[in-house]
């Protein structure tokens, strides 16, 4: 029985795929009409997505495939929702994250922010909140926390260990100086008779010693316990708060754009990245103050002279303050290709919010006289995009050697055979690469979002016109 049990839920995903339609058909056979048909399509890939019995994105072709077939809507026209201009906004907004992430542009800008803020803990909790909610306004929420937690839990674990070393020494000096320590035993451990009558006797005060460098273990463990909780939970509450600044920053804000353009398709483009920052920016500061605050008093407390260091740095956070320069230092001096993504995205972000603000006419008003119906936020992300392609990573544009050189080469390659002169001519006409290249993007695209955002479109779609 046990065995069967196993099998049947090991084998789930087959019985929904093929159980759940002929569970729903009663609905499209019952109630005749094409609204009846679309609620059956909507209801199974409902379904699909919540058990994920397929993967998402083979679940968001389903229109593709029932809307024709049961008279819903054309092919045609379902196909065109995949690759809206909401679409191509997002994948421009990710070929950007791509490209920042390919040169580690984001690891510098956050290892800046967290130098410049500090080692304490409320003021280290509140850089890391601060510098992942700003990466994750221009890249995914997933990829900024993975980067920023390990960075957390290494500033906290060289706190840690320079702690326990200080403890450490200080302990060891106690042994050493024996009537200091015994008090310091006395004061901040008080167990009865542990010394005895005799205060100077050495195995009683080396056990009261191990005693107290017992505690002081298990309440460094403790505090440092509660700081992981709340960094790491600071690093994800902030990545997921700091994606609905931006239009681009989660998908959701894309998918009430697009339908928002679907429903209302004379809003003069109202949702554009401008309004949207405009309304959503101070909420996300808001939250993010509010999160703070809250995983402040949860797991730091509200002890300001501790917490923000109202005082000389200690030993603990000048190795802390180490560890964080020594990452910045091996990301080396900013090259070329990092500058250039750099400035790429500042007038990406720019172009956005100058294209038509609302407040005043935007440079696509004025240069195209179309107030932003032909130019849109994908236009300029899609744009911007391309020029990841176009422009070298590094400013070497030599691609042959110099005279000289091709004469040493010609006499080694005489000495070593045809296979090492063919072989010496590729790497020395090999050119300057680009910025990105397809195999990156390639490999770290996310289609299956694509596909997904393109699924939920068609489906609304779907719905609307039935």
């Amino acid at each position: 029985m046990a065995l069967a049990l196993r099998w049947l839920w090991v084998n789930r995903n087959y019985f929904i795929i093929f159980i759940t339609p002929f569970l729903i058909l009663p609905l499209p056979l019952v109630i005749p009409g094409l609204e009846a048909k679309c609620g059956f399509v909507i209801i199974l890939m409902a379904l699909y997505w919540c058990t994920e019995c397929m993967p998402l994105a083979v679940t968001a072709l389903l229109p593709v495939i029932l809307f024709p077939m049961m008279g819903i809507m054309e092919s045609g026209k379902v196909c065109v929702e995949y690759l809206k201009d909401t679409n191509m906004l997002f994948i421009g907004g990710l070929l950007v994250a791509i490209a920042v992430e390919h040169w580690n542009l984001h690891k510098r800008i956050a290892l800046s922010v967290l130098l410049i803020v500090g080692v304490r803990p409320a003021l280290l909790m509140m850089g890391f909140m601060i510098v992942t909610a700003f990466l994750s306004m221009w890249i995914s929420n997933t990829a900024t926390t993975a980067m920023m937690l390990p960075i957390s839990q290494a500033v906290l674990e060289q706190l840690s260990a320079t702690e326990a070393d200080s403890d450490e020494k200080e302990l060891r000096e106690g042994r050493d100086n024996q009537a200091f320590e015994l008090a310091e035993v006395n004061l901040k451990q008080p167990i009865d008779n542990i010394t005895g009558d005799k205060p100077n006797n050495k195995p009683d005060l080396e056990a009261g010693i191990d005693a107290l460098s017992e505690r002081r273990r298990q309440e460094r463990e403790a505090k440092y316990l509660r700081l992981f909780k709340g960094m790491s939970l600071s690093v994800c509450y902030s990545a997921s708060i700091g994606g609905t600044a931006t239009l681009t920053g989660t998908t959701p804000n894309l998918i009430l754009k697009g339908q928002m353009d679907d429903i209302f398709p004379e809003n003069n483009d109202v949702i554009n990245f401008a309004s949207w920052f405009g309304f959503a920016f101070p909420n996300m500061v808001l939250m993010l103050a509010l999160s703070w605050f809250w995983l402040q008093f949860m797991y730091l407390g509200f002890n300001l002279k501790q917490s923000f260091g109202c005082g000389v740095k200690n030993e603990g956070d000048k190795d802390a303050y180490r560890v964080m320069k020594n990452e910045y230092k091996k990301l080396g001096k900013m090259s070329f290709a990092e500058a250039a993504v750099l400035v790429i995205f500042v007038i990406l972000v720019i172009l956005w919010f100058t294209r038509e603000p609302g407040f005043m006419p935007g440079w696509a008003t004025e240069l195209f006289n179309q107030n932003g119906q032909f130019v849109t936020d994908g236009t300029v992300a899609i744009f911007m995009s391309t020029l990841f392609f176009v422009i070298p990573s590094e400013l070497n544009f030599s691609c042959s050697a110099s005279a000289n050189d091709e004469h040493d080469e010609e006499a080694e390659e005489v000495e070593e055979g045809e296979e090492k002169q063919k072989k010496d001519k590729k790497k020395k006409l090999k050119s300057t690469p680009t910025l990105l290249n397809w195999k990156v993007v390639h490999e770290r695209m996310p289609w299956n979002i694509v596909l997904l955002l393109g699924g939920g479109f068609a489906l609304a779609k779907g719905s609307e016109v039935r």
